[in-house]
Formats: C-alpha cells, structure tokens, sequence
C-alpha cells in the first residue's frame, strides 16, 4: 500500500510537471503570435505610406512634365519670333538710300510741326490768361454799373464789353451822353494799360427801321454811334487810333429777338471788342507755317 502512495505521488508530480511546461509553450506562442501581428500592422503602415508618397511622385513628375512642355512651345515660339525678326530685317535691310533720306525729312517736318503746335498752344494759353486778366480788370473798374446796361465776357477768344444805348446815347441819336463818359473812361484806362491790343468798336440796333434827315438807315445809325464811341475813347481817353476800328452792324447781329421789347432792348447796344494786334497773330501763324514746310 505504501508503494502503491508513492506511485501516485509520483505521477502527478509527472503531470502536474507537463501541465506547466504546456502553459509555459502556450504562452509562448501567444507572444510570437501577438508580435507577428504587430509588425504585420507594421508593414501596412509602411506599405500605406509608400503609397502615398509614390502618388505624391506621380503628381510631381506630371507636373515636371507639363513644365517641360511649356518650355519646348515657348522655345518653338522664340524660334519663329527670332525668324520673323531676322526676315524684316532681311526688307529692312533692302530700304534704299533715298527711303531713309525720305524717312528723315518726315521725321524732321514732324518735329517742326510740333514745335509749331506747341507754340501754339503756348500762345493760346498766354492770350487766355491776357483775356481773363482783362475780364477782371474791367469788372473791377464798371463795377458800380447796373449789370443791366454793362456786360463783360469773352466770347470767340476775345473780350466783349457790350453797352446798352440807353447808358450811352439818347433815342434816335449818336451823340454819346455826358454820364457815358465816366464808363468810357474806365474802358479806356483798362485798355491804355495793355497797348498790345486793338479795339473794335461796333454799333448794334433793333430791327425798328428809323430815317431822319441826318440818319438814312440802321446802318448809319449804327456806324454813327460806333464812330462816336471811338471818338471819344481818341479825343477824351487818348486811347491811340491806329489801334481802333470803328464798324456799324445794324440790326443783323441781333442777341436776342426783336419781336418783344425785352429782345429789342438787348439788341440795341454797342460793343467793344478788345483783341490781339492782327499783324502779330498773322506773323505767329506765318512763322509756324513757313517752320513746318521744312
């Protein structure tokens, strides 16, 4: 009996021997399987990656190669251009001696052209400012005169000083009223400052006819007054008389309309024109023509 004990007590120290041994392979294999798995999830990563970086190359190599395609048809449209460049200057090169002489003298009638435009333009710019200084200037001076009977403009690039007749002479006549006088007088300090200037003096009526013994018709009456004007800028202002002209235009330069009173009253009026001395304005566009005909 006792021998049969240790028997048994040896075996299942035997079995509880390959029991651990068992548990201890088991486990084994499970860490084996667990890092198997790891690095296969590992190179998945890995192969995930790659692909993406392969598709990123992909992206950036059709990229270089649209690149280099762009630069092959800019280099084919430099060759063209350069061959086209080098055909004119084939016919360039064939321009005879007469077409470049030719070509010079345009280039130098071109030049004296603008020069003469300039000029120009310059002396334009010179008569607007004389214009808007005298404008001023002779506002200043009527200034204490009924707008109604004194107006100043510039009008065709010249200055107008238009007077009603009610302020300078009586009904029916051209003997200029003495209270006329202080108007003209002002004009004329006005004028007498700038001697470069001429003036013209015209007489304007209505279209109401009129016959006198001493007046045949509107133009008598108009050229009369107009004289008279002159006259007195001459006699009384000694303002020089080669500079004035003396002109009557009757009822046909009409500033307004001569079936109403309103209309006649405005036509009936003598205007003093103050402009540049016509031979200076001849000889500046004599030069500039003779310069351009080069």
């Amino acid at each position: 009996m006792k021998r049969v004990l240790i028997v048994f007590a040896a075996v299942a120290m035997l079995s509880s021997c390959n029991s651990k041994k068992r548990l201890a392979e088991i486990k084994s294999l499970q860490e084996a399987r667990d890092k198997a798995v790891a690095s296969l999830n590992d190179c998945d990563q890995r192969t995930a990656d790659l692909r993406s970086q392969l598709s990123a190359k992909d992206t950036d190599l059709q990229g270089k190669d649209k690149q280099v395609n762009d630069l092959v048809a800019q280099i084919d449209y430099l060759k063209k251009t350069n061959t086209n460049l080098l055909d004119r200057m084939s016919d360039l090169s064939i321009v005879s001696k007469s077409g470049a002489e030719s070509i010079k003298k345009s280039l130098e009638t071109l030049n004296e052209q603008t020069k003469y435009t300039n000029n120009l333009n310059s002396s334009i710019q010179r008569k607007d400012s004389l214009n808007l200084a005298l404008v001023m200037s002779l506002k200043r001076s009527l200034d204490d005169i009924n707008d109604q009977d004194v107006q100043v403009e510039v009008k065709k690039g010249v200055v107008y000083v238009s007077l009603s007749d009610k302020l300078l002479f009586k009904s029916g006549s051209y003997e200029v009223l003495p209270a006329a006088e202080v108007v003209l007088g002002k004009v004329a300090k006005v004028v007498n400052d700038h001697k470069e200037l001429d003036i013209l003096v015209e007489g304007h009526t209505d279209a109401v006819p009129i016959a006198t013994s001493a007046i045949k018709d509107n133009w008598d009456l108009s050229a009369l007054r107009a004289t008279s004007v002159v006259r007195t800028l001459q006699g009384k202002f000694s303002v020089a008389p080669e500079r004035m002209t003396a002109g009557g235009r009757s009822e046909f330069s009409p500033k307004d309309d001569n079936t109403t009173s309103v209309g006649r009253q405005q036509n009936r009026r003598t205007e003093i024109i103050i402009t540049p001395k016509m031979d200076q304005f001849f000889n500046l566009l004599s030069s500039g023509q003779a310069g351009g005909s080069k």
